[in-house]
């Protein structure tokens, strides 16, 4: 069963655009921030986005055979150039709204297109690198057509459901990459494209 959780603490607001945030506690040690329409002028960004950046379209091997990724991807490096100055605006604007916490800045730019429905991302967590053992933070700003976050704990348990509309921002923090699995799933409903672009401090993927 998934269940769709509204937030139980609300944390101090974002200094720079005046959104505040919702945080739903989890197990272990886990949580969720959730603000609505905390990303300004999303409109002019999905649509520099859709054009302008030069998606992938990757496969992988599963089993025995090779599949399709099902969404397009593009990851962007510190050092490299980012395809909206809005993201770079945003990853600063969360780095210091998250200092306190997180003690060091978001510095990548992961970015997934999702072109329908069908489009998603399985469960998982990010656990590659230092969120394998370590609290740390990803952030997730949401453009596009609304499609919703799923979140269970690992090992088995209700799984809780957030929505993710355009502009919208969504933290996964504290032990929620090692301690619980996120998802994005298919959908038969009738959706249209969205991009997510996930921040996430050095050595966490």
């Amino acid at each position: 069963m998934t269940a769709e959780i509204q937030g139980l603490l609300f944390a101090d607001p974002d200094t720079a655009t005046g959104v505040r945030f919702r945080r739903t506690p989890l197990s272990h040690g886990a949580w969720v921030d959730v603000a609505p329409g905390w990303a300004g002028d999303p409109d002019t960004v999905f649509a520099r986005m859709v054009e302008g950046v030069d998606w992938r379209a990757e496969r992988r091997v599963m089993y025995d055979r090779t599949v399709a990724v099902p969404r397009l991807t593009r990851y962007f490096r510190a050092d490299e150039t980012w395809p909206d100055p809005a993201l770079r605006a945003w990853c600063a604007q969360l780095s210091a709204h998250y200092a306190d916490e997180l003690g060091e800045p978001f510095t990548t730019a992961g970015c997934c297109y999702y072109r329908d429905g069908r489009d998603s991302v399985a469960w998982h967590g990010d656990t590659f690198g230092r969120g394998a053992s370590h609290d740390t933070m990803v952030a997730i700003v949401s453009l596009g057509d609304q499609r919703r976050l799923s979140l269970r704990p690992r090992g088995g348990g209700r799984s809780l459901s957030f929505a993710m509309g355009h502009g919208d921002l969504v933290v996964m923090g504290g032990s929620c990459q090692r301690t619980w699995e996120h998802a994005v799933l298919k959908t038969a409903q009738h959706v249209g494209p969205r991009i997510s672009v996930q921040f996430r401090p050095a050595g966490v993927a």
